[in-house]
């Protein structure tokens, strides 16, 4: 059986994310460590760097959050309304999302070009190029444009009302690997 092209990304960013989390974790657990036991082997720039890790980290999950309806959305409004306006709620729903996150890549990009420019680093002694950090926010801005790009495609083409109307079952294989374990109990 052949893995679908989106399961592939589903898997790649939920890896990404869980080594950036892992990364922030074993960084912190060094300092921690190094502060107080080994004071000698301490390194200064410990927060600085679990704060870069996880603004990626979040900006690539929140793929992930529009995958799974997980962003923003009126869950009530769409509740009182069929499945026909549900679908089309839905549908400028995701069109707002695009026009927001072409907003992100756009802006983004002009705060990614400016710390370029300027040779923007850190004020810390790890001195960390800033626009490796700032391009974390054009990067999330396109994960989750394509994203909505897929969910409006689906609601304007493909729509089933079975599945694709606020309060259906999400059947486990679509849930995220965390919250599946969860169902199972």
């Amino acid at each position: 059986m052949a893995t679908r092209p989106d399961t592939i990304w589903d898997t790649i960013e939920r890896t990404l994310v869980g080594i950036l989390g892992a990364l922030a974790m074993v960084v912190g657990l060094v300092q921690v460590l190094g502060r107080y036991f080994f004071p000698a082997f301490a390194i200064s720039w410990a927060e600085e760097v679990i704060v870069y890790l996880v603004v990626w980290g979040v900006m690539i999950i929140s793929s992930q959050l529009v995958r799974t309806d997980g962003h923003v959305r009126p869950d009530l409004v769409l509740r009182l309304v069929p499945p026909g306006g549900q679908r089309w709620l839905e549908a400028f729903n995701c069109v707002v999302a695009l026009v927001f996150c072409g907003g992100m890549v756009w802006y983004g990009w002009e705060i990614v070009d400016t710390s370029l420019l300027l040779d923007e680093r850190s004020s810390s002694g790890l001195q960390f190029p800033m626009w490796i950090y700032y391009c974390s926010l054009p990067a999330g801005g396109v994960l989750m444009t394509m994203r909505y790009l897929i969910r409006l495609y689906r609601y304007v083409f493909r729509f089933d009302p079975a599945t694709m109307t606020v309060g259906h079952h999400i059947p486990d294989h679509e849930l995220p690997v965390n919250l599946s374990s969860l169902a199972d109990h």
